[in-house]
C-alpha cells in the first residue's frame, strides 16, 4: 500500500503523505494501511512526531470515493464505517504529536483525518468541509464529535447540517485551524514544528497528550488527580533523568523515550 500512502522519516518525525490521484481519496486498503502505520510508529520508540498531508497542489484528501456507495449497500457502508472509524482512531491515539499539514481542499473523510491529529496547518488556498448530508450521509469517522470540540456547536451545525464549506481565513478564526500559511509550505512548517516536537521529552509528551485529551470527556476535577500520579510515575522514566541532568549540567539532553 506504499503507493497509496507514503512513509518518510525526517529525523524523529514520520511525514506520511496520501497519494491516491486526482484527488486523495481514501480507500479500504489506504486506511487499513494507515492504521498498520501508526500502530507500527506507535512502537517505534526513534519517532516522535508524524506528519500527514496530501501529494500534489490541489488536494489534502476528498475523503472517500463514492463510488464505493453506489449501490446502497449497507453492508458495504458498514464495513467502511469501520474502516475509517478505526483508522482515524488509531491516528488520534498516537502516542506523539500528529500534524495535518493541509496541502489543499480537506473534505469530508479527508476532514476529518486532519480532526484525528493533534494540530492543524492550512495553505491559504485550502477549502475544508464536511458535505456528507449533502449527499444523504454523515461523517462517520468523528466528524460530529471532533469538529464541535474544536469550534462549538454553532460554526459544526454550520458546516455538517447547513454544507457550509470554510476557507482557510475562516477556519483560523474560528480554531478549526491553528495556523495558515502560504501556497506549498504548509509540509515545511508542519516539519519545523515537528522538529520543536523533538526537544521535548517524548515520554513526558505522551503522557501530557493523553492529560490533555482526558479534557474531552472528564471533569477538570476528577482529571486533577491523574496529573499529579502522571507527574511522579516519569520519575521512572530515562527521560526524565537525562532531562533534570542535562538542565544542571547546561548541555542538550539525548532522550531514550524510556
Amino acid at each position: 500500500m506504499s503507493e497509496l500512502l507514503h512513509l518518510e522519516r525526517v529525523g524523529h518525525t514520520a511525514l506520511i503523505t496520501i497519494n491516491n490521484p486526482p484527488a486523495n481519496t481514501w480507500t479500504e486498503q489506504s486506511l487499513e494501511y494507515l492504521q498498520t502505520l501508526v500502530s507500527e510508529l506507535n512502537a517505534d520508540k526513534d519517532i516522535y512526531a508524524l506528519v500527514l498531508t496530501g501529494n500534489g497542489p490541489k488536494f489534502f484528501s476528498a475523503g472517500a470515493d463514492l463510488n464505493m456507495f453506489a449501490d446502497g449497500n449497507k453492508a458495504t457502508a458498514r464495513r467502511v464505517a469501520r474502516v475509517f472509524g478505526k483508522a482515524f482512531e488509531t491516528l488520534a491515539a498516537f502516542r506523539g504529536v500528529s500534524i495535518a499539514a493541509i496541502n489543499g481542499y480537506a473534505m469530508g473523510g479527508g476532514l476529518e483525518a486532519a480532526l484525528a491529529c493533534d494540530i492543524r496547518i492550512a495553505e491559504s488556498h485550502a477549502v475544508m468541509a464536511l458535505p456528507e448530508a449533502t449527499v444523504g450521509l454523515l461523517p462517520c469517522a468523528g466528524g460530529t464529535q471532533a469538529l464541535p470540540w474544536l469550534v462549538g456547536e454553532g460554526w459544526a451545525k454550520r458546516m455538517i447540517l447547513c454544507g457550509e464549506r470554510v476557507d482557510a481565513a475562516t477556519a483560523l478564526r474560528i480554531g478549526l485551524v491553528e495556523e495558515v500559511v502560504p501556497t506549498d509550505e504548509s509540509k515545511a512548517i508542519a516539519l519545523a514544528l515537528a522538529e520543536k516536537v523533538a526537544k521535548q521529552s517524548p515520554t513526558s509528551v505522551a503522557s501530557c497528550k493523553r492529560l490533555i485529551m482526558s479534557a474531552r470527556h472528564q471533569p477538570m476535577w476528577q482529571v486533577l488527580p491523574s496529573e499529579r500520579e502522571a507527574f511522579v510515575d516519569l520519575f521512572d522514566s530515562e527521560d526524565q533523568t537525562e532531562g533534570v541532568g542535562a538542565f544542571l549540567e547546561k548541555r542538550k539532553p539525548e532522550w531514550k523515550n524510556r
